[in-house]
């Protein structure tokens, strides 16, 4: 059988399409070692990263991960001992001075402390990036009145930041690292300092920001809920390396590393916490799946009492998701029947301690 000269041109174009995109920021064997007295601290072990263009990514580890070193060696804040970071393909720990201000142009920073200039005002504080470019001031100025407006801040031009709530003062701080125009935004702890409500408002204004100006948005925190409203991908950090890494549903569907079932409350926080000493299984529900009545199935099926060691049910992207822990019965055969009455409901079982 022969391919038609109109099949066989239409097929480069059909591979292109199907073809992966290339991640925006790679970071491969990234190391970090830093000199103390009497020896070395190893901040961060061979981290291996893709970042796809456009998306919201998470990087979340307990304090000492090495999360923030991770974040400030992305725009060369701080200088990795080994590895390569690639942003679009240009690998930024072999550019001079020149090439890495025109690279933190296009990858801006916020951070959990804001950052502003005290004794400028608000307007003063959105344009400081573009006075240092070189921007007219007409046209800067033209520039900071859009991104007041992006930010719900019109009304504060003329204010000063001490006079201004956290939240307020986070989205000046975003205001001006959206001034340069950029195409990666990384953000240190960004709500960490602000309470829950505003959490909600600055976490919103940065999906907003992502899905309307297509800005890949990097985002470290140390709070498991920040991942599960908005992030697309997770990576979690334990002692300097990747403990997993994946979808935030699949992470949390299918968590594997003792740092993610502490981070994600499957296993207790601290060794010695009760619950670590009684063999358990975790069920996992999605969205639909939480209103099934799980226990009474199972003492009508399988004829077992069940003890609830704890259960809970939280957003992910929008959709619920539960999770139940029980104890696991003594009796193997009864354990099987358990799990696989569970696994018939179409749920996710598994035994907590599992690798």
């Amino acid at each position: 059988m022969h391919l038609s000269e109109a099949n066989t041109q239409e097929i480069p174009e059909i591979l292109e399409a199907e073809a992966p995109c290339k991640p925006l920021i790679q970071v491969k064997g990234l190391r970090k070692v830093y000199q103390v007295p009497g020896g070395e601290v190893v901040a961060l072990d061979g981290i291996d990263l893709n970042i796809a263009r456009g998306s919201i990514y998470g990087i979340i580890g307990m304090s000492g991960a090495g999360k923030s070193t991770l974040i400030r060696c992305l725009n060369r804040l701080d200088t990795p001992t080994d590895g390569e970071i690639l942003i679009d393909g240009q690998n930024i720990l072999t550019m001079n001075g020149k090439q890495l201000m025109a690279m933190r142009r296009k990858v801006s920073m916020i951070f959990q402390s804001f950052n502003l200039l005290m004794q400028k005002t608000v307007a003063q504080n959105v344009r400081y990036p573009l006075d240092l470019a070189g921007v007219p001031k007409a046209k800067a100025n033209v520039r900071v009145k859009e991104l007041l407006k992006l930010v719900e801040l019109e009304s504060k031009a003329d204010a000063y930041p001490i006079q201004l709530s956290g939240g307020q003062r986070q989205r000046v701080a975003i205001a001006r690292a959206l001034a340069s125009d950029p195409e990666v935004l990384l953000c240190d702890e960004a709500t960490s300092a602000l309470d829950p409500m505003t959490t909600q408002s600055i976490l919103a204004l940065l999906q907003d920001i992502n899905r309307n100006m297509g800005i890949t948005v990097v985002l470290i925190t140390h709070e498991m809920a920040v991942i599960r409203q908005i992030c697309n991908r997770v990576a979690i950090l334990d002692g300097g390396r990747i403990a997993e890494e994946g979808t935030v549903d699949d992470v949390f569907v299918h968590t594997r590393s003792a740092a993610g079932k502490r981070l994600f409350g499957i296993l207790p926080a601290q060794e010695d916490d009760a619950v670590s000493d009684v063999p358990a299984l975790r069920i996992v529900f999605e969205g639909g799946q939480e209103g099934m009545p799980i226990i009474a199935g199972l003492v009508k099926n399988c004829g077992v009492d069940v003890n609830i060691l704890s259960a809970d049910i939280k957003p992910i992207n929008g959709k619920p998701y539960g999770q139940m822990l029980i104890e696991s019965p003594d009796d193997p055969v009864v354990k099987n029947q358990v799990v696989s009455y569970l696994k018939e409901q179409g749920l996710t079982v598994k035994e907590v301690g599992e690798g």
